[in-house]
């Protein structure tokens, strides 16, 4: 496998439809899928919040706060609407961050994180605290899935 690209960019906030949840690592893992079905139960009739086009209206992020995990999983929206029961508007921090690319099945996520923080380290500088993923579309071959890792700079 190549070694990941490991990239320092700024980015803007940007808003989501989220569910917030503290939780711990053993129960993320058959957690997420219910609360991200919460978060389309909500904007799946609020088109006009849709980032995407077509079939592919939503992209999913995993925001964690802390490594807790205080999380918020949810979507892109594309502005900051009222929140509804448990599904609230957020948003993904703004600064600098180190980035990458994971290609391919979620199950070896960690490899990028891991792959991100070791760079950042080897560059002498510091994480913030906060990392989140932007998951692209499903594909029908998982070696084709693109999802991007962020961590926040201090």
């Amino acid at each position: 496998m190549p070694a990941t690209a490991v990239r320092f960019i700024t980015v803007r906030p940007r808003p989501t439809a989220v569910v917030a949840r503290t939780t711990s690592w053993a129960e993320f893992p058959s957690l997420w899928g219910q609360l991200l079905g919460e978060v389309y139960g909500f904007v799946r009739g609020r088109a006009e919040l849709a980032t995407g086009t077509g079939g592919e209206l939503w992209q999913n992020v995993m925001f964690y706060k802390d490594q807790r995990p205080d999380v918020e999983v949810g979507v892109l929206v594309t502005a900051p609407f009222e929140s509804e029961g448990s599904v609230v508007a957020s948003e993904l921090p703004g600064g600098e961050v180190a980035t990458a690319i994971h290609r391919g099945d979620y199950a070896r996520l960690g490899v990028t994180h891991d792959a991100v923080r070791e760079h950042v380290a080897a560059q002498g500088r510091e994480l913030a605290g906060p990392c989140w993923e932007i998951y692209g579309h499903a594909r029908p071959d998982p070696s084709e899935q693109e999802t991007e890792v962020f961590w926040l700079l201090s």
